[in-house]
């Protein structure tokens, strides 16, 4: 594959996933990645042991009528959530509409018989998972996830009643009979207990959350970020809420703590074509007082070439976000920047950061995602402690990159 641009950073490899093309969330455990989807529901199981010759070895189906769009891997568990799938509602219109309003008022209907949820599968043999649980969710379900080993795993989930998906603890002490422990969410959410909304407009909703000792730092699109204290499992409570939009955008969409620094990372969605937005940024937070985070600087902004003139969205989408096991940085920042490919920043000085690396692909031989056009959505990386990337595109589907920074 050759380049757009690239800086520091080489091809290896892609992965022809055939039919079950694409690529959101990509996880690395044990030597396979695991690839949830938009689209061909369901998660890829591809052995990457020799990176230069990715293998798709299994496809592990999601509940039908539902997306496994995020996953998390680790020791001997995968965890896949199955989110409900729903058009849009005839009585909404206008463009863009899932970012416009609650997912309750632009969403059709849901159909009761579709078993949203989270499926857990057995990983000892990882490249032949096994599926011993799932956990039912009433609503829409799960958007997203965070699971680094341990007892609990934590979601942003949609039940009926919440006007979106908000923060919720997931006991997995059994993981075939997981169950939910406690939840938080922002005044107002909850519609069916006759709560109003506490904002004048735009989507409140928990996009996800990692967590860094017993603080959990959520990205709460329209509704910026919240800092919750959820040393009780049971009882999450909020430390600090931040919200930039308005005068920003919004969208804010990940969260990246890097608590050996007291710093946090908060990258802003582009949820609409064409920089229509304008540019949206990637905000660096010192966090030393997690009650008072303050905005220190952003990132640069890529300027190769125009990339709001070259169609398609402009902007983050994910970080690398130093599991273990992976690469764990707190000076090099990996950002997936949809049209505008990989993004590599280095912030040693958290007050000037500076372009590290990028590489752009060049425009995809073939559509997977119908609603994507033929420019580069590019969503997730996974950074391996030597540099190994993996990257996923919604139509190039798993990339394996090599940073040389």
């Amino acid at each position: 594959m050759k380049p757009d641009h690239a800086r520091n950073v080489t091809y290896v490899a892609t992965c022809d996933q055939g039919e079950h093309g694409g690529g959101l969330q990509v996880m690395v455990n044990k030597g396979f990645a695991y690839v949830g989807r938009d689209v061909r529901n369901g998660t890829t199981v591809i052995d990457v042991r020799d990176a230069a010759k990715p293998r798709m070895v299994n496809f592990l189906p999601a509940a039908p009528g539902t997306a496994a769009t995020h996953i998390q891997a680790h020791g001997d568990l995968l965890l896949a959530l199955n989110r409900a799938i729903s058009g849009t509602s005839p009585q909404i219109t206008e463009p863009y509409a899932m970012f416009k309003y609650p997912m309750i008022d632009y969403a059709a209907p849901r159909d009761p018989a579709v078993p949203s949820g989270l499926q857990i599968f057995d990983t000892s043999k990882p490249g032949e998972p096994r599926q011993i649980g799932f956990l039912p969710v009433e609503g829409f379900g799960f958007h997203r996830l965070w699971y680094v080993g341990g007892r609990y795993a934590y979601g942003s989930v949609h039940w009926d009643g919440f006007t979106d998906t908000i923060f919720a603890v997931i006991d997995l002490s059994d993981p075939t009979r997981p169950e939910f422990g406690g939840r938080w969410w922002i005044p107002g959410m909850h519609r069916a207990a006759g709560e109003a909304p506490t904002w004048k407009s735009g989507r409140v909703s928990l996009h996800h959350a990692l967590i860094a000792g017993d603080l959990a730092y959520g990205a709460w699109r329209d509704g910026g970020l919240v800092v919750l204290d959820v040393s009780d499992k049971s009882m999450p409570k909020l430390i600090c809420h931040r919200n930039w939009a308005p005068p920003f955008p919004g969208g804010t969409h990940s969260p990246l703590p890097l608590p050996d620094r007291n710093l946090l990372v908060v990258g802003d969605e582009t949820t609409m074509e064409d920089c229509l937005q304008g540019i949206q940024r990637c905000w660096i937070f010192d966090v030393r007082e997690p009650a008072n985070p303050v905005s220190i600087a952003t990132m640069p902004v890529p300027a190769e070439q125009d990339y709001c003139a070259k169609g398609g969205k402009f902007g983050m989408h994910n970080f690398h976000e130093n599991r273990p096991g992976s690469l764990q940085s707190s000076t090099l920042v990996f950002c997936a920047y949809l049209n505008a490919g990989l993004r590599v920043w280095d912030i040693s000085d958290a007050f000037q950061p500076r372009e590290a690396g990028y590489f752009v692909p060049p425009p995809p031989d073939r559509l997977v995602d119908p609603r994507q056009k033929r420019i580069i959505n590019t969503n997730d990386v996974y950074v391996m402690p030597d540099g190994l990337m993996y990257v996923t595109d919604a139509n190039h589907g798993l990339m394996i990159l090599q940073y040389n920074g």
